[in-house]
């Protein structure tokens, strides 16, 4: 598109070269952070948008990890975040806090470290976990990342039994907490103290994985799996899980709990990038998060097609524009395949919108796409309506 033309004097046939404004690059790995922080009243649940470090001191609160959470997303590689002030750590300001970023398109990542700080049983925290959980599945254009339950003593069977109760395609579990500087001792005081602990303080790792999750995204790109990366301002583990545990671990099948190693001259690292789902399709981080972005992609650049004609125009439009889009992430090798064809198939015609489904005022498009495999395609259903874009999944040959 253009805004101006040149003013041309004599009659006569000119060649104009046009070129589009691409669209602006659709920013991925920016989270929400939910939390107690020292702003109250009016304040409270107003998201507040962060782009260093420094913009959160006027939040801190000695009530909260978020100080320790917030830092740990920018020195791992984060770039822009959100955070949103909760009255407490109850269940109640919690659904406050998750009704409030409903709104807010520009995030894809969700995490609530203070939920840890609710003084109730264990299985409180479980259900406020539950709580972000249904809220990604419910938007459908962001992810969880989630904190292995506060132990005194952390053994593999209480995680276990935490992540049986926790279902989801769209959120992951890490574990164990992190210790890092507490807010007052400084390097040289810890030094001091012979390394035995003191001046250190455990925190939930979300906020450091979130970096992670952007420094992945900004390198390499989104369908990069966020795992084997060192974590930057971590001193030790609150828990170190030996090799045969970490055997036993994964021989339960139970590998869907991302684990933080010590390795040596590697330092801290991430050592796991599955999800909470138990569908085969949707047991990997990278995939599910291609899948999101697709739709939120969809969302910002197709969100106009409802108020359109359903027909063989609307169609056309419709497979050229993700076309396009699908092709590009081809060739950043999102998709597998030597071939478009291999890669991902787009189908928009009279099939997916049959006479009933145009008179419901809605667009049906199926889309496949092979992140893993050439020619293997998980299959979903888009559903453009009044109410935005929704999805119906499943996994099935093409």
């Amino acid at each position: 598109m253009f805004t101006e033309h040149k003013s041309y004097t004599t009659p006569g046939v000119y060649l104009e070269q046009i070129f589009p404004t691409p669209a602006p690059e659709l920013v991925t790995a920016v989270p929400a952070f939910l939390g107690v922080t020292n702003v109250t009243g009016r304040e409270a649940n107003q998201p507040k948008l962060l782009k260093l470090w420094t913009e959160f001191e006027q939040f801190e609160s000695s009530k909260s990890y978020l100080t320790h959470v917030v830092r740990g997303f920018f020195e791992n590689g984060g770039l822009l975040c959100y955070v949103i002030p909760l009255k407490d750590c109850e269940k109640e300001a919690l659904e406050q806090g998750l009704a409030v970023i409903e709104s807010l398109g520009t995030i894809d990542l969700v995490c609530a470290p203070d939920i840890m700080k609710n003084l109730g049983p264990e299985w409180v925290m479980i259900e406020m976990q539950k709580l972000v959980l249904n809220h990604c599945d419910k938007m459908g254009d962001r992810f969880a990342i989630l904190d292995s339950l506060p132990q005194k003593t952390e053994t593999i069977s209480k995680i276990l039994e935490q992540r049986n109760q926790l279902q989801s395609n769209n959120g992951a579990l890490y574990f164990p907490w992190i210790k890092v500087f507490d807010s007052v001792t400084k390097e040289k005081d810890l030094k001091e103290k012979d390394l035995k602990g003191e001046g250190l303080e455990k925190v939930p790792p979300c906020g450091h994985i979130a970096g992670i999750y952007a420094q992945s995204d900004r390198i390499y790109g989104f369908p990069q799996t966020p795992a084997n990366y060192a974590l930057e301002g971590v001193l030790d583990l609150s828990a170190r899980l030996s090799n045969p545990e970490l055997d036993e671990f994964y021989s339960k099948g139970k590998s869907s709990v991302n684990c933080l190693r010590v390795l040596n001259s590697r330092g801290i690292r991430i050592w796991g990038g599955r999800t909470l789902s138990t569908d085969p399709d949707w047991q990997y981080i990278n995939v599910r998060r291609l899948f999101l972005t697709v739709i939120r992609w969809i969302e910002r650049n197709l969100e106009d097609v409802v108020f359109e004609p359903n027909d063989f125009k609307l169609w056309i439009r419709i497979e050229r524009e993700l076309t396009t889009y699908l092709e590009s992430l081809r060739q950043k090798g999102a998709l597998q395949g030597r071939t478009s064809q291999e890669a991902f198939y787009i189908k928009c015609n009279s099939e997916t919108n049959p006479p009933e489904m145009r008179e419901m005022g809605t667009v049906v498009t199926e889309i496949g796409l092979a992140p893993t495999k050439p020619n293997e395609f998980i299959v979903v259903g888009l559903i453009h309506g009044t109410t935005g874009v929704n999805t119906t999944e499943a996994s099935q040959p093409k």
